[in-house]
């Protein structure tokens, strides 16, 4: 048996020229976070408490999300308006304008909740799944915790003013993950410019999504604002270009323009002083690695994950991705047993490190066959 380091990925780059330089945004508190490699590329402030307001309903469509997920509830399920969702139908509230003892679909109250940020649609969809709007809250609470999102406690469905309804950018930035993560489809929702809701006693109304960012030519597609005299303005927004996707959170913008410019700086940021390197896909044979006594001479390795890292342009060349194991293996090998590493090294320094995985089972090697491969080694040396 030796030690063996072998050198399976060298990313060399020509260095590029670059405007890397650090960048402020004018907000209390932001962070931006590289979806694939989940790193975070920029953050001020980013575990200060905030009310998170209207950014609350991502949480509130994460639940029906998952329900519908699981087979617990159908999106043509229809739920019945109350007096409490109703009165939120007035001026002076993002709302839907339902009507109390309308019968609407869980669809329609979730485009009532993404595009045109009903505070009425909350309530109804709140109401339907968990029967009070406070048993709900308990069930975001819940799902928050499940998340990691540990600054974070929700007391209503849509984000109205409650000082015990409270977050932080990066934990926003964590449900906002998850939503795009594991709901693909439905995150498309949130790309929506406008709903057209055909209510009760009334002309159909059109509302426009509030997400200034969707009108903006950077490629923009989600995902929730948020407004509270105490708070100002507040945004989740997310972008996906020439295969990388940017995820920003920011809180405290003193204006509309302010948070759409400010957001739009830190994302564009993420873009031009930032690449992102592919490491490797989940489940892809990345190399053959040798065995000792086995019926086969090599096993397949892979990875059980995509594995991506962002580096900093004109930085490229110091990445670099090694295997590395006890070798050559001895047999038997269980499929999927771990053999050795997979090391990713970035100016010297060690930045990820993962389990290499045995892509198939291989046997012992009948008696005689070890029998001479062992007697190979001992006089020559060669397994």
């Amino acid at each position: 048996m030796f030690n063996r380091l072998l050198i399976f990925i060298f990313f060399y780059f020509a260095i590029i020229s670059s405007s890397y330089s650090n960048v402020e945004i004018k907000a209390r508190t932001a962070i931006l976070q590289d979806f694939y490699s989940g790193e975070i590329l920029y953050e001020k402030e980013p575990d200060r408490s905030i009310y998170p307001a209207s950014m609350t309903k991502i949480m509130t469509t994460i639940i029906a999300f998952d329900l519908i997920k699981s087979g617990d509830l159908n999106l043509d399920d229809k739920l019945i308006v109350s007096e409490k969702a109703w009165r939120l139908s007035t001026a002076g509230y993002s709302s839907m304008f339902i009507m109390v003892g309308d019968e609407v679909t869980v669809e329609n109250l979730l485009h009532g909740i993404i595009t045109a940020s009903g505070n009425d649609a909350c309530i109804v969809l709140a109401e339907g799944i968990a029967g009070t709007e406070e048993e709900f809250a308990i069930l975001m609470t819940s799902k928050a915790k499940e998340l990691g999102m540990n600054n974070t406690n929700f007391t209503n469905s849509s984000g109205i003013n409650d000082p015990d309804n409270y977050s932080t950018v990066r934990d926003i930035l964590i449900m906002s993950r998850y939503l795009i993560k594991e709901h693909p489809n439905f995150y498309k929702w949130f790309s929506r410019k406008e709903f057209t809701w055909d209510r009760t006693g009334g002309d159909p109304i059109t509302q426009g999504n509030r997400n200034p960012l969707l009108y903006k030519n950077i490629g923009a597609d989600g995902i929730k604002t948020g407004y509270l005299a105490v708070e100002k303005y507040s945004l989740a927004s997310s972008l996906e270009r020439n295969g990388r996707r940017l995820i920003a959170v920011g809180s405290g913008f003193e204006t509309k323009k302010a948070r759409s410019r400010e957001s739009s700086k830190l994302l564009t940021y993420g873009l031009t002083n930032f690449d992102l390197v592919e490491i490797v896909k989940k489940k892809e044979f990345i190399e053959k690695v040798e065995v000792w006594l086995g019926k086969k001479q090599y096993v397949d390795v892979y990875i059980d994950d995509d594995i991506y890292k962002t580096i900093k342009k004109a930085k490229k060349k110091l990445l670099k991705v090694t295997l590395k194991y006890e070798g050559p293996i001895k047999a038997p090998i269980k499929k999927d047993q771990i053999v050795g590493k997979l090391r990713v090294v970035y100016d010297q320094q060690l930045v990820g490190e993962y389990d290499l995985l045995a892509a198939n089972k291989v046997e012992k090697a009948n008696m005689f066959t070890r029998l001479i491969k062992s007697l190979n080694y001992l006089i020559w040396g060669d397994v």
